[in-house]
C-alpha cells in the first residue's frame, strides 16, 4: 500500500502543504471559501524550521503499533486496515490528551474541526486524506508539494531507492545526487544569511 514519504532534504519551507491540508479538511474544500469558515480549518501537517531555516514537514507516521491508539481511553483511535491509516473518530474523542502525551512526534493538536460536532474540541491529526484517497486522489500535501519533499509511493520502492542513494554516496566515484531544482541554492543562501548575522 502507498504511503506519504517525507524527504526533508528537499523541503524549502514554503508551507504550501499546510495550506493544502487545511483546505482539504475544510467544509468547502476551496482555499478562498475555507478561509471564511468557522471554525477556521487548520493543517494536520506542520513545517518546522531547522538551524539554517530549512524546513521539515512533520506529520503523523501512522505507527504500527500506534502509541496514540493504545493510549486512547475512549477508543476513539483506530486503524483502517486497507490503508494502514490511524484515524480519530471525532464523535468518540473526549479531548483527554492521552494520545498527545504518547505521540513521539508531537503531531496531535486539539481544536474545533469541521469533522466534529459544533463547539467540540477534539484531537486532530493526519488522516492520510482518507476521503481524497477513496475518491482516487492522492493526499493534498503530496499533490501541492513542488519540491518533491513529500511523495506518495509504496514503502518497499521508497526504501530501495533510499538504500541505493546511500550506496551511491559511499562509492569511490560518488557524485552528489541532484535535489529538486533550486534547493541547494536556497539552502546556501540561508546558511550565508545566518553566517552574516553572527558577524
Amino acid at each position: 500500500m502507498k504511503q506519504v514519504v517525507v524527504h526533508p532534504e528537499r523541503c524549502v519551507g514554503c508551507m504550501q502543504c499546510m495550506i493544502a491540508c487545511a483546505t482539504a479538511h475544510s467544509r468547502t474544500k476551496t482555499l478562498f471559501s475555507a478561509s471564511c469558515e468557522d471554525p477556521l480549518p487548520k493543517p494536520r501537517i506542520h513545517v518546522g524550521a531547522g538551524l539554517y531555516g530549512e524546513g521539515f514537514p512533520n506529520r503523523c507516521r501512522h505507527c504500527d503499533p500506534a502509541p496514540c491508539m493504545l493510549a486512547c481511553l475512549p477508543g476513539a483511535i483506530s486503524r483502517i486496515p486497507e490503508t494502514g491509516t490511524v484515524r480519530i473518530d471525532p464523535d468518540i474523542c473526549i479531548n483527554c490528551a492521552s494520545c498527545a502525551m504518547t505521540c513521539p512526534y508531537g503531531v496531535i493538536r486539539f481544536h474545533e474541526d469541521a469533522s466534529a460536532p459544533p463547539g467540540k474540541m477534539i484531537a486532530v491529526k493526519c488522516d492520510n486524506c482518507h476521503d481524497r484517497q477513496k475518491a482516487g486522489q492522492i493526499p493534498a500535501c503530496v499533490e501541492i508539494c513542488k519540491s518533491g519533499a513529500l511523495t506518495f509511493e509504496e514503502m518497499d520502492a521508497a526504501m530501495k531507492r533510499k538504500t541505493d542513494e546511500v550506496a551511491r554516496t559511499v562509492s569511490p566515484d560518488a557524485r552528489k545526487v541532484p535535489e529538486a531544482p533550486g534547493v541547494d541554492l536556497l539552502n546556501a543562501v540561508k546558511k550565508a544569511q545566518i553566517g552574516m548575522r553572527k558577524i
